[in-house]
């Protein structure tokens, strides 16, 4: 009853004119880059991060995650019309929902993907709502050390789950480490690395590193790849399956969400890892395997159900631990800091309509994007045929006066310059910059969460493994990073690498 009545809070605050709009805003803005390809969720909301300052902290990460899970939607448009995917979570849709368009079946792709979607989004909703409030209640009892050992593992996981060299994704974690050190001493106020700029007191801004990394750097990158837009318009009227695409569909919604959602929970699994898990399901279940690849709705069905359930999946431990799985959470979490909160237990017990309300806003967002998706198919396909030489300047454009309006600094600026050159020089010899972002947020809590552990226990280093549940993630941790020494998991990472580099 007392869930009841604090979804019932979380309504009141989501029904707001004022977050309405913002979460119409997101999830339009979110379809919008999700089906331009070259541009992603990270960078929209790098993008958008400086505009959430203007109004109340529900209105803005409101905003923000309706960008995220608005973007899982649309990056399935632009998969199967013109074969590139609008995002990373989308590459597993181009497959069959691409074969499927060519065949003249574009229209039952598009409507089971939104239709698909909005039941795994709908479904990872509820769960969050369920599992949330109990997880929060056992992270209460947590100390430094847990928590510090908890990082650990998040970055260990993302790393080993990366694809390709995971020496490069450690490399990168351990840069983004250092960057996060950045500035004045949390305990004792002396500055570090600063390098005798006082531009350096406050730190490294999040909103700089971003957009550079990702809003820039995506744009250098993408002005020299040829990508060959033919964007299937024809036989796209009739949106919605029928029976028999239902009967196929069906288990692969199911399997895709459940499996999303959890897969969505653990760091660095996401959305990516879940449509590739999900689509590889389904072929395995299917007694048509040889069909996959060449049309069959099951391959649009499970991954597009998959990556909207990881989406949900990835708000708990972000909302329970204060510990963002992805890229996009860490994002979030930067934008829950600048409006002065702390993501974690305490915020859902101590703010409960901040958290309901924002899980109420996902569900009509969920609406919205049905509603959206299906009518306005006509539109994406005439803003898929946007030259590159319009889209990109404008990019440029809008991260500049992004970064210059976060701090009124022009230096910023210049931050951004830099890692925005770095980023496509990291992209160009293979080192993901995921790793570099979610280390950069975690440092600060990480070292924190260290010093205040190590003072607890007076210097000893064993309370880390005198506490079980500590002891249990750095056990993890270790065997994790110890893991592609063996020669059958360092192959399969081998295989995922040679895909990935040919897809």
């Amino acid at each position: 009853m007392e869930t009841l009545n604090l979804v019932a809070q979380g309504f009141g605050v989501a029904l707001q004119p004022i977050n309405l709009l913002h979460c119409f805003i997101g999830v339009f803005i979110g379809t919008l880059v999700g089906v331009l390809p070259g541009i992603g969720p990270v960078s929209a909301m790098s993008l958008l991060l400086p505009v959430t300052l203007a109004g109340t902290p529900e209105s803005g990460i409101i905003m923000m995650a309706g960008i995220y899970y608005g973007a899982m939607y649309g990056g399935s448009t632009t998969s199967i019309l013109v074969n590139i995917p609008g995002e990373a979570a989308s590459v597993v849709t181009c497959i069959d929902g691409h074969q499927m368009a060519k065949q003249g079946r574009a229209g039952p792709a598009l409507g089971i993907s939104a239709l698909g979607s909005f039941i795994a989004g709908t479904f990872a909703i509820i769960l969050l709502m369920l599992i949330a409030p109990r997880l929060a209640e056992i992270a209460i009892a947590f100390g430094p050390a847990e928590y510090f050992s908890l990082m650990v593992l998040g970055l260990v996981m993302l790393t080993f789950l990366t694809q390709g060299s995971m020496a490069k994704a450690l490399l990168m974690a351990c840069l983004g480490l250092v960057l996060g050190l950045v500035g004045l001493d949390s305990i004792n106020a002396q500055p570090r690395l600063t390098f005798g700029s006082i531009h350096f007191i406050d730190g490294i801004g999040i909103v700089p590193l971003v957009m550079g990394l990702f809003g820039v750097a995506e744009v250098l990158y993408n002005t020299e790849q040829s990508l060959k837009r033919e964007v299937v318009s024809a036989n796209i009227s009739n949106m919605f399956p029928n029976k028999d695409d239902w009967k196929r569909s069906a288990g692969p919604i199911g399997r895709g969400t459940v499996l999303g959602f959890f897969l969505g929970v653990l760091p660095g699994g996401g959305a990516v890892v879940s449509t590739f898990a999900s689509y590889a399901l389904e072929k395995r279940l299917s007694s048509y395997p040889e069909r996959f690849g060449k049309g069959v709705i099951e391959g649009v069905a499970g991954p597009e159900a998959a990556n909207n359930a990881a989406a949900g999946g990835a708000f708990i431990p972000l909302m329970t631990l204060g510990i963002p799985p992805n890229v996009v959470m860490a994002l979030l979490l930067g934008a829950f800091i600048i409006h002065g909160l702390q993501p974690g237990p305490l915020m859902i017990a101590q703010n409960p309509k901040l958290f309901w309300g924002i899980i109420a806003s996902m569900y009509i967002g969920n609406l919205m994007l049905l509603v959206l998706n299906l009518p306005l198919i006509g539109m994406w396909v005439r803003l898929l045929k946007l030259p590159y030489n319009v889209l990109f300047p404008l990019i440029l454009l809008f991260t500049i006066i992004g970064v210059y309006a976060s701090g009124n600094n022009v230096f910023d600026i210049y931050v951004m310059i830099f890692f925005g050159i770095t980023g496509y020089f990291m992209r160009k010899f293979g080192f993901e910059p995921a790793p570099l972002v979610l280390a950069f947020v975690l440092g600060p809590l990480l070292e924190n969460n260290l010093r205040k552990a190590l003072i607890l226990s007076q210097g000893d280093l064993a309370t880390f493994l005198q506490r079980p549940i500590s002891a249990a993630c750095l056990i993890i941790a270790v065997g994790l990073l110890l893991s592609p020494m063996l020669p059958t998991i360092r192959k399969k990472r081998e295989v995922v690498a040679l895909d990935s580099e040919a897809s």
